[in-house]
């Protein structure tokens, strides 16, 4: 089967590309939050349950569809269902990326505009109390935001564009390893704050009387939307592979670091929650309100907190660049002279459509669909229906589509994966995943009541 014309020039650049698509936000930003307002500690159980039992399958489907075909998101699926439906499933990914990163953008945004901020000081000197409403007076900014989104789409268009190897490889492999080193930085001084028991209680002691139909179906939405499986970009980002690779080993590495990453992101954000006396239930402005108020507790709090948003930036861009990827692999169908401007036509489009949700905290607050603003009704729809049916099409794709063969092929492809572990992955594949999802999606919307 002919190659593609990109390729990864080594698996760390790979593994740090794909974990940094996967973490980003995900497990920085949206974790905490998701957590905070879920119930704490059932939440993350019930999280890595998710993770690990069908997120990390999943992972490892759209790793052998990517490369068993060597193509994009909608032609990969062709390669083994030709003349069928099943290109839909790629399109769903580019669709479902296309509006993730309309929201997405916008808080990449803020962070920009809290980076400003802290150059010039506005950050500085602040009590724990006046963080919230300053956050709030920021995002309400609504030409600010928006220019601050613009310009975030316009760096992601730029990387993008160079392509895999110049571009987005190279990028990764600087942003990830330093954003470890600043985690590590900003949990050892949270751990050293009042109240510490109190949050580490609240994330790591679960609750389980605190679940909810609707807290599963959060946990199962953010089990996908921390390693990006659901979307299509890990078959686009596995399709540039070397056959040599042990893709069993890969995606074991990457769902682990993404844990390890939410667990590094709790144990900094909830022993100053309730240090600080913040609400943990505070939402999507969670991340912006507790870091300030952490660094602002240490020596040199302002050079310690403009790092560590510069590296909150960068994980946030790793995440933008696969979603901006699907998409223009599958326009230019591995054309690379046309890769330049259908960047550039795609990222432009993104912005555009994420207007009303970077305005969600400005002049359209007020204006709800479904009783939620443009910005929360997105992330609704990306991480509790579109990633969800998107995951679930891709295991019954890969169970009764993809030749057995292939999949012994590519997974056993230089790995220790045997005929048992290979078995056990199959049927997961095959009863446990697309079963659990339809069993949460029941439950939900109240067929089914547990």
């Amino acid at each position: 089967m002919k190659q593609q014309t990109e390729q990864w020039t080594s698996k760390i650049g790979f593994i740090l590309a794909t974990a940094g698509s996967a973490i980003g936000l995900g497990a920085i930003w949206k974790f905490p939050y998701m957590t905070g307002v879920s119930g704490g500690g059932a939440f993350f159980f019930i999280f890595i349950m998710f993770t690990l039992l069908i997120g990390m399958p999943i992972l490892l489907a759209e790793f052998v569809i990517g490369r068993g075909s060597q193509k994009d998101a909608i032609r990969a699926y062709t390669t083994f269902a030709p003349r069928s439906r099943w290109r839909y499933v790629g399109v769903l990914g580019m669709i479902t990326c296309f509006i993730l990163l309309s929201f997405y953008s916008v808080v990449g945004g803020w962070i920009l505009l809290y980076l400003f901020q802290t150059v010039t000081g506005q950050l500085s000197g602040l009590t724990a109390g006046e963080y919230g409403p300053a956050f709030d007076n920021l995002t309400a900014q609504s030409f600010a935001v928006m220019v601050a989104q613009l310009i975030f789409m316009i760096i992601t268009i730029m990387v993008v564009a160079k392509g895999i190897k110049q571009g987005i490889e190279r990028a990764s492999k600087i942003m990830m390893p330093a954003l470890f080193v600043a985690f590590l930085i900003l949990i050892v001084r949270s751990l050293t704050l009042d109240n510490v028991s109190e949050g580490l209680s609240f994330f790591l002691k679960p609750d389980f009387s605190q679940l909810s139909s609707e807290t599963i179906l959060f946990a199962l939405g953010q089990s996908f939307f921390s390693i990006s499986v659901g979307v299509s970009v890990m078959v686009t980002y596995s399709s540039y592979l070397s056959k040599k690779e042990d893709l069993s080993k890969s995606a074991f590495t990457i769902v682990m670091m993404n844990i390890f990453i939410s667990l590094l992101a709790g144990l900094a954000i909830f022993p100053a929650v309730f240090s600080f006396d913040f609400e943990p239930e505070a939402g999507p402005g969670l991340l912006f309100v507790v870091l300030p108020a952490v660094f602002n507790e240490m020596p040199f709090g302002s050079a310690f907190l403009f790092l560590f948003l510069l590296l909150f930036l960068f994980a946030t861009f790793t995440s933008a660049f696969s979603m901006v990827e699907i998409i223009v692999a599958a326009i230019t169908k591995g054309d690379h002279a046309k890769r330049k401007k259908t960047t550039w036509i795609v990222g432009l489009c993104i912005f555009l459509a994420g207007i009303p949700a970077a305005l969600s905290h400005g002049v359209l607050s007020d204006f709800t669909l479904f009783g939620k603003t443009m910005f929360d009704l997105s992330d609704y729809l990306v991480s509790n229906i579109l990633m969800p049916l998107g995951a679930f099409s891709i295991a019954v794709f890969t169970a009764f589509k993809v030749p057995r063969n292939v999949l012994t092929e590519e997974i056993k492809t230089g790995s220790g994966f045997g005929s048992r572990l290979f078995a056990s992955w199959y049927l997961v594949i095959k009863y446990v995943v697309p079963v659990a999802i339809i069993i949460v999606f029941l439950d939900v919307i109240g067929v089914l009541r547990f």
